[in-house]
């Protein structure tokens, strides 16, 4: 199995939901730890232009178009996140990213606090659990990419209790 070292792009609650995105960066950074993905968000420093939103739109933009993947981290109040959490998610379909769904409530698949925009979307929905999301990003990006529009139309994915067993999870 190769390690994904494309670009990700993450999505999360910056307020409520920022722990999980360090967690990410913390399994990355650990050398004893298997789990690798290339972020997007450190790809270049925002600084004190920040401030404006239009500044933060072509920002990230630019790193979403850079990306091979999308890694949404969906807590209790993602679905309600309008901002710039619904416009990324907009992005990310438009530009046809594959996105990896990773639930804080350790669902293994769309839970209820899913954003409204990605609900029912060719998106796969894994728990916030090292190995699986490592092998969602391992493999999800090149299954989405060899789907036909019709079989993207076929709504949330998710993996099977044989993937879990296989991760021992």
């Amino acid at each position: 199995m190769t390690s994904h070292t494309d670009p990700s792009y993450v999505i999360f609650d910056g307020d409520t939901d920022a722990w999980a995105y360090q967690f990410m960066r913390g399994w990355k950074a650990n050398e004893r730890v298997d789990f690798n993905f290339f972020d997007a968000h450190s790809l270049d420093t925002m600084t004190s232009r920040a401030q404006s939103e239009d500044y933060v739109k072509q920002n990230l933009e630019e790193r979403m178009r850079q990306s091979s993947a999308a890694i949404v981290i969906i807590g209790e109040k993602m679905k309600n996140l309008y901002r710039f959490v619904r416009w990324e998610l907009e992005l990310a379909l438009d530009l046809k990213l594959p996105i990896v769904a990773t639930n804080l409530s350790d669902s293994r698949q769309q839970d209820a606090n899913c954003p409204p925009i990605i609900r029912d979307q060719c998106v796969v929905h894994v728990p916030f659990k090292m190995r699986v999301i490592r092998f969602a990003l391992d493999n999800w990006p090149d299954e989405y990419r060899r789907m036909s529009a019709v079989d993207r139309g076929g709504g949330a994915r998710h993996y099977g209790s044989q993937i879990y067993a296989k991760l021992g999870l």
